[in-house]
């Protein structure tokens, strides 16, 4: 199946739009395990099983792995979530942007080395930077296009004054993403969910694509308005899928043995809340 396919999947079979993220920091880990980065697949491998059932997709942060020299851990982790909850698409969160023959070797070690099914990209360095990963068939790339960081500011929200209709840098990247660069029609964006107005901005230049959006939960991101501004259905099938991310909210919803099931009861407790904004 391609990524898109499988995204609709997890969406029908788990009732979902909620992503969770993988963040592992080990000086946040609950007591028992506390301080030891060693334990980073043991404790992500549990948040997996806790909320398999729960969850549209999953989406490990690389950093917090190779901070620690854990990327061994990370290809075991993307195992057995491919054998534990085949039916939930991961996304590596990699943030990549570089051209050519670079650009060859970061897809690789996305699809290949971990075996993600779609990756954040930068859109900074133009499509040549984008290409690559789109010839590997039925993954999805999500391009970087409003962030929730206030310094997003400093470049997003800046007019293009060499474009047609100067439109902000944000918005011609949803159109280029909605149209020329979508040539395996696996393309998505990320939009923070602290800027509701401009998910829906973006979701009416973008009407079909899936957008990936981090910020709720522990930074502030208000699920509800994230759901009303960008999700959309027609005649009960889903149009402009979203899915809602979050992740320290739910990884260190309890410091004690019983952080999985918190977790999932965290998890849970989110996925319902955008189920119900979406049927509204």
């Amino acid at each position: 199946m391609t990524f898109l396919e499988q995204l609709q999947g997890a969406e029908r079979q788990n009732g979902s739009l909620l992503c969770v993220g993988l963040d592992p920091e080990p000086s946040k880990f609950p007591e028992s395990l506390k301080g030891d980065a060693s334990k980073i697949y043991d404790f992500c491998a549990q948040i997996v099983d806790a909320t398999a059932d729960l969850a549209i997709s999953f989406k490990p942060q690389i950093a917090y792995f190779a901070a620690h020299r854990a990327e061994d851990q990370l290809e075991k982790l993307m195992e057995h979530m491919r054998r534990n909850a085949p039916h939930v698409p991961v996304i590596l969160d990699a943030k990549r942007g570089d051209i050519g023959a670079t650009a060859e070797q970061y897809a690789k070690e996305a699809f290949e080395r971990y075996g993600a099914d779609a990756v954040t990209l930068s859109p900074f360095m133009g499509f040549d930077s984008v290409q690559p990963y789109l010839k590997h068939h039925g993954k999805g790339a999500f391009l970087l296009c409003r962030t929730s960081n206030p310094g997003g500011d400093d470049l997003q929200n800046q007019r293009l004054a060499s474009v047609e209709g100067q439109p902000l840098l944000y918005e011609h990247i949803a159109k280029l993403a909605q149209g020329p660069w979508n040539v395996n029609g696996q393309l998505g964006l990320v939009v923070g969910a602290t800027y509701p107005a401009e998910i829906e901005r973006v979701r009416s230049l973008a009407p079909t694509l899936p957008l990936l959006i981090p910020g709720v939960g522990a930074q502030g991101g208000d699920a509800v308005a994230t759901i009303k501004a960008g999700y959309r259905q027609s005649k009960g099938a889903t149009t402009g899928a979203v899915i809602v991310s979050s992740s320290r909210a739910i990884l260190y919803a309890s410091s004690g043995d019983d952080f999985a099931q918190a977790a999932r009861q965290e998890a849970m407790r989110t996925r319902d809340l955008l189920r119900a904004a979406a049927q509204d």
